[in-house]
């Protein structure tokens, strides 16, 4: 399919929608930030990991061919913390909760990133961005530690909005008697004692800071100026800041044309955080709520709006699944009629005018009314299931055609062709052959179901 529907996202950097223009036209690279895996993923997690990987469906959908790189932290403080207070060493935590991550965000079935790199074999990488920092006067090395040096770069705050003097990089007092100004932040820490893992460099033995893993990741595997970076709101300041103003330091050039970051996920009107404590592991979540839902909840929600994770939410996502798979039941493989062209048209619009998943599941649920008011035959499914796909829900879709058969389908057009007529003889007869085929008529505010006889 040739890439014809121009898409927009907003854009953190401007504060702006803008359009999503490529490099090289058809090719699409996108970075999206991943966990650090001290612990389980819980479900606030999640939402940047659906959010983007159902935008890369949505943009192969359009014809784009899309690279999708979302990393893993593993060495981190909090890595060292956890691992101690859990008596084991770092590393065996790290690939512990590594595959813990990988099997739960499988559970979505939402398919994985292109590439997955860990910040532990990216060392190469990130050492070699230090070093050109320091050639460039961009950073400084004091007793095994390198620092980055905010005011040496003009750019900085621009990304989140902010003064030099409202800065706090969030790191303590940690470095403060090493750093020539509060605001600089580390790109690389000697070792301390208590931390297992430690590589060698020019400053020192050590490792890195947060930041520098991901600018150093991103342009190794898509380059630079590559055309989206996603990732938490929360992580718009220190860390987004901080990778866009090493990247161009270190170039001269940007590191993402579109910075685009989804809202957060809340839990009693506070953002679901392990340091908060108010989190629902995702596994626990897929366990109790099914994935279908979640999957519908999500949706249900503006990627850049918060949204609460409540029993309210989570019970309209469930019965908006039962809806599609009622509707399933009468449906049959094929082409759709043509009064379902506008809707799928004004569907994928929707996705293409910064990615509004609400409004599209709207306009699906607008199809799934005309579908249920049909009265000249069974309809086809191809449109719906083309649209469903997007949000890896098109299986909601399957529960038809294997379970009714057409015989039962094609009575059951009759009947409600012969009830919009008032011919109530006629519809009767229908229902009536229907139950000598096994199956019952229910009518209900979304059209009639048929449910097998028990």
């Amino acid at each position: 399919m040739s890439v014809v529907r121009q898409i927009t996202l907003h854009d953190t950097l401007t504060g702006k929608v803008l359009p999503l223009t490529p490099r090289e036209p058809g090719k699409v690279g996108m970075y999206v930030c991943g966990p650090t895996v001290y612990g389980r993923v819980h479900i606030g997690n999640a939402r940047p990991f659906v959010v983007f990987s159902l935008l890369k469906r949505f943009l192969v959908h359009e014809g784009y061919e899309v690279t999708f790189v979302a990393n893993v932290t593993d060495v981190n403080d909090k890595i060292y913390a956890a691992s101690t207070a859990a008596g084991t060493d770092s590393d065996t935590l790290a690939r512990e909760m590594t595959a813990h991550y990988f099997a739960d965000t499988d559970a979505l079935e939402i398919g994985r990133p292109d590439h997955e790199p860990l910040a532990s074999e990216t060392m190469p990488e990130m050492i070699a961005l230090i070093q050109r920092l320091i050639d460039r006067g961009h950073a400084y090395a004091v007793d095994g530690d390198v620092y980055f040096a905010v005011r040496s770069y003009d750019g900085y705050g621009e990304l989140s909005h902010r003064h030099l003097e409202d800065l706090d990089q969030g790191e303590g007092k940690e470095g403060a008697d090493r750093k020539r100004d509060p605001l600089d932040f580390a790109l690389w820490k000697v070792q301390k004692p208590g931390e297992d893992t430690a590589w060698d460099t020019p400053w020192g033995r050590g490792r890195p800071g947060w930041h520098i893993e991901c600018s150093a990741m991103a342009e190794k595997l898509l380059g630079l100026d590559f055309e989206i970076h996603g990732g938490g709101s929360d992580l718009t300041f220190p860390h987004h800041e901080n990778e866009a103003a090493q990247t161009c330091a270190a170039h001269g050039k940007p590191l993402t044309r579109l910075w685009v970051h989804n809202g957060m996920l809340r839990l009693d009107h506070e953002k679901m955080s392990k340091s908060i404590g108010n989190t629902l592991l995702l596994y626990a979540a897929v366990e109790a709520h099914g994935r279908d839902a979640l999957l519908m909840y999500f949706c249900s929600g503006h990627y850049r709006q918060p949204v609460e994770f409540d029993e309210e939410r989570l019970a309209q996502a469930a019965a908006n699944v039962r809806r599609f798979r009622e509707l399933a039941r009468r449906l049959v493989p094929g082409a759709s009629p043509t009064w379902s062209a506008a809707l799928r048209d004004e569907f994928f619009n929707a996705l293409a005018e910064d990615f509004n998943t609400p409004r599209a599941l709207a306009v699906a649920f607008d199809w799934v009314r005309e579908a249920n008011s049909a009265t000249d035959g069974p309809v086809g499914d191809a449109d719906l299931r083309e649209m469903l796909a997007v949000f890896a829900l098109e299986n909601l879709l399957d529960v038809s055609q294997a379970s009714v058969p057409p015989e039962a389908l094609g009575l059951l057009a009759k009947r409600q062709q012969a009830r919009a007529a008032r011919d109530w003889a006629t519809a009767d007869e229908a229902r009536n052959q229907l139950r000598e085929l096994g199956w019952e008529v229910r009518d209900g505010p979304d059209g009639p179901e048929l449910l097998p006889l028990s």
